[in-house]
């Protein structure tokens, strides 16, 4: 499973965000997750992704604001689950707590860990190394794009083709064309399709009965 932490960068200096982002995040992928996302500790946040496509969206909601460290943590999670995602853990959590600390000190301010027997006994698997290794290329793209390539980059992900964005915005389709080679908008979304597979390996289903409850069946995402 993925756990998603994201602590607030130089939250003493300015407000909190943490309440905003939580009410955000549940407004837009409520319906996916599997409990709502909570808040933890302080001005920090966590979530569980129930698979790729929702943890990489999340975290790059996260990340274009950029009031966030986030660490991406993949491992089990304990069954039966609590009411609320604070209360909940599991390897996942440890995974992630880990990769925050590290997220703190690089810069794109993100990092990814796993725990699961491998790690436990020093045979870490590649695939953490990988994901944050090509999430962090993805990160440096959107970083470098302008006010103009986001427009348009919105306005891809609302269903609009770049003709129906040229007309809406007034401009030609040479110019809108332009603009979205500039923004790279066709290499992050083809590096979106092969990210997702990457997390759902690197999250396959892994649940984890407490140790004083019998094994229960995986509760329905």
């Amino acid at each position: 499973m993925l756990v998603i932490t994201a602590d607030q960068i130089r939250s003493r200096q300015g407000a909190d965000l943490a309440g905003s982002a939580l009410e955000e995040l549940n407004r837009r992928f409520g319906d996916q997750l599997i409990l709502p996302v909570d808040r933890n500790a302080g001005d920090e946040i966590q979530v569980i992704a129930p698979n790729g496509s929702v943890a990489l969206e999340i975290i790059l909601v996260l990340a274009r604001s950029g009031h966030w460290s986030i660490g991406l943590g993949a491992g089990t999670i304990r069954t039966p689950l609590p009411r609320a995602t604070r209360e909940a853990s599991g390897t996942a959590f440890i995974a992630a707590r880990n990769a925050i600390v590290r997220a703190k000190k690089r810069d794109t301010h993100f990092a990814v860990e796993e725990e699961d027997e491998d790690t436990a006994r020093g045979r870490a698997r590649t695939s953490a190394a990988d994901a944050e290794a090509l999430i962090d290329l993805l990160l440096s793209l959107r970083s470098r794009r302008t006010a103009e390539g986001w427009e348009l980059f919105d306005g891809i992900a609302s269903g609009l083709n770049q003709s129906e964005i040229a007309r809406k915005l007034g401009v030609s389709a040479q110019a809108i064309s332009s603009r979205a080679k500039i923004a790279g908008i066709r290499i992050e979304l083809a590096s979106h399709r092969a990210l997702t597979r990457l997390l759902d390996e690197l999250g396959r289903d892994r649940w984890a009965p407490a140790a004083e409850e019998p094994r229960t069946e995986r509760p329905h995402a």
